[in-house]
């Protein structure tokens, strides 16, 4: 099978850092097919970049490579890794951007780079995308073993994602935004698993404390779909990747209700 490279980073699209990425990559291993995720991450926002690697990898053929470049830690002392997982091979920074799309497919292997031969020979302190972390892949993709790479680490010697999971605390659900998207969706860390726990079904009306634009007075609806709310009604629904999403049918939840990544909310049943 022809191998993928797929590249997440937040480079943009004005500067040419995504485009050096690919000829490195091709350079050593021309039969690659590269696809994009996304360049569109934020700056340094590891957070989101972790939410978004781990709702696209699940959907790649095994053995995807997949690069992420958030890393504003570039030329520390933060490692450069490879988390090999029981479908991918995730290729990174160590600042916690890898982690949660390995946790969710399940962690074989973690190895360092460090073997200077897959690498380029000149190392920019500020580049590590193209210097590092491409070619690594680049090499990976042609077959040489994860160990060449450098050091196996132990799965505690790595940095993992600092972000809570959704739990449910006496009557409430606790939870955060974790990921806002162009339309002004905001996707929480709340699984449907959790809502179902809950006892929150289609049709239910719930309260949602957030922030002053949604102090928990105001019931809002939970729906399957954006098709069973008016126009500019908030509503409550589980999204494609089945997290709890709170949106605004035809409008901007983030705009209207002020909503940003990493804000906190809870969740009750109404009275």
């Amino acid at each position: 099978m022809t191998p993928i490279i797929t590249l997440l980073t937040d480079f943009g699209l004005k500067d040419t850092y995504t485009a050096q990425m690919k000829g490195i990559i091709l350079s050593i291993s021309p039969e690659t097919k590269i696809v994009d995720i996304t360049h569109q991450i934020p700056p340094q926002d590891i957070l989101q970049a972790a939410y978004l690697l781990s709702t696209a990898t699940k959907h790649f053929p095994k053995e995807t490579i997949h690069i992420v470049v958030i890393d504003p830690g570039v030329g520390g002392a933060r490692k450069a890794i490879v988390i090999q997982t029981k479908r991918s091979l995730l290729v990174g920074p160590d600042n916690g951007v890898l982690t949660l799309a390995a946790e969710e497919e399940g962690i074989t292997t973690i190895v360092q780079i460090t073997n200077k031969k897959y690498m380029l020979n000149k190392i920019s302190k500020t580049f590590h995308g193209r210097d590092i972390f491409a070619p690594a892949a680049a090499f990976l993709s042609k077959g040489i073993p994860l160990s060449d790479l450098g050091p196996e680490l132990n799965s505690q010697n790595i940095t993992y994602l600092p972000i809570e999971k959704a739990k449910i605390i006496e009557e409430k659900i606790v939870g955060q935004i974790i990921h806002i998207d162009r339309f002004g969706n905001a996707v929480t860390n709340i699984p449907k698993e959790i809502t179902e726990k809950f006892g929150i079904t289609y049709g239910d009306k719930i309260r949602i404390k957030i922030n002053e634009k949604l102090k928990e007075g105001e019931k809002i609806k939970f729906v399957s779909t954006f098709s069973q709310a008016k126009k500019g009604e908030i509503i409550a629904l589980i999204n494609s990747d089945d997290k709890l999403e709170l949106s605004i049918n035809q409008g901007s939840a983030e705009k209207i209700l002020n909503l940003k990544v990493k804000l906190p909310l809870e969740i009750k049943s109404p009275a």
